[in-house]
């Protein structure tokens, strides 16, 4: 069974697969950012009327960016899955650049609303791009240094039980496949009938899919949790791993919140597993030389 699961993955996501996608991906991209900026043109010299929820994202060819960086998120969160089997640590610093590119995305959003006539104190969305700003550099150097932790993380050998464990890895993310090719498709459908059928739209288009994707990751990172109970009773590593799931919900709730509360939970998600990751080494390291 487990060879079977490792071949599967190995088919699914192999080189060649990836890179199809990612050529699917920069493709849909481009005629995405084009498209835009397209219907910005149109609508700025009243050849087509934009009267729809969000009118910022047709008014200013800045905007046109967040088309192609939601493209670019999706191919992010499919590399995900990819990486799922490899690590606990792999996992959630992907989760880290997933959510840093949203708040790039977002801040492209930003932009077009600024007013620069008023008070920079005064006005809301120049006070929210400043917070978006301060929060991307937080954000960019907490990932670094995540980086440089997880280069100092202690090499494990691959016996029969972590081979098993990872092949459990493997068939979660093949599962996940369809279910993230589902969700990419509801979310699309949910956005298209509420700008474009005046439909009831109250999710906030920065977190459009990705709401529901932090959710069931994590669903997927809790069982992952429970599984790795069966092969090790390390109490270093079960703290780390559930450490990263309050990192992953800690995330999740800055989806809902807005302002500057969004953007301190935030940075406490990745901040707190940071700290996990930094007390996890040492306690490694104090192993190793006792």
């Amino acid at each position: 069974m487990s060879a079977k699961i490792e071949k599967l993955f190995m088919r699914v996501f192999s080189k060649n697969n990836l890179k199809n996608f990612e050529r699917f991906i920069l493709f849909f991209a481009t005629t995405g950012f084009i498209i835009h900026l397209g219907l910005i043109l149109l609508n700025n010299n009243g050849v087509l009327n934009f009267s729809i929820g969000e009118e910022s994202l047709l008014q200013n060819p800045i905007s046109a960016i967040y088309t192609p960086f939601s493209f670019i998120l999706v191919y992010e969160a499919f590399l995900l899955i990819y990486y799922l089997p490899r690590s606990f640590t792999t996992s959630v610093g992907k989760q880290y650049e997933i959510i840093s590119l949203i708040l790039i995305r977002k801040i492209f959003k930003d932009i077009p609303e600024v007013n620069l006539d008023d008070n920079w104190l005064v006005n809301e969305n120049n006070i929210q791009l400043i917070y978006d700003l301060a929060g991307i550099l937080v954000v960019f150097f907490l990932i670094f240094i995540f980086r440089k932790l997880k280069e100092n993380l202690p090499k494990l050998s691959v016996n029969k039980n972590l081979d098993r464990f990872i092949n459990y890895k493997r068939l979660i993310s093949l599962i996940l496949v369809p279910v993230l090719t589902t969700l990419c498709a509801i979310s699309f459908i949910d956005w298209f009938n509420g700008v474009f059928s005046n439909q009831p739209f109250d999710d906030n288009l920065n977190y459009l899919f990705f709401i529901d994707f932090f959710t069931i990751l994590i669903l997927v990172d809790v069982f992952i949790l429970l599984i790795s109970f069966q092969y090790t009773e390390r109490y270093s590593q079960l703290i780390r791993n559930t450490g990263f799931i309050i990192s992953t919900i800690l995330l999740r709730l800055s989806f809902s919140a807005t302002g500057l509360s969004s953007i301190i939970l935030l940075v406490s998600g990745i901040a707190f597993g940071l700290i996990i990751l930094s007390i996890y080494n040492q306690m490694e390291k104090q192993v190793k030389s006792t």
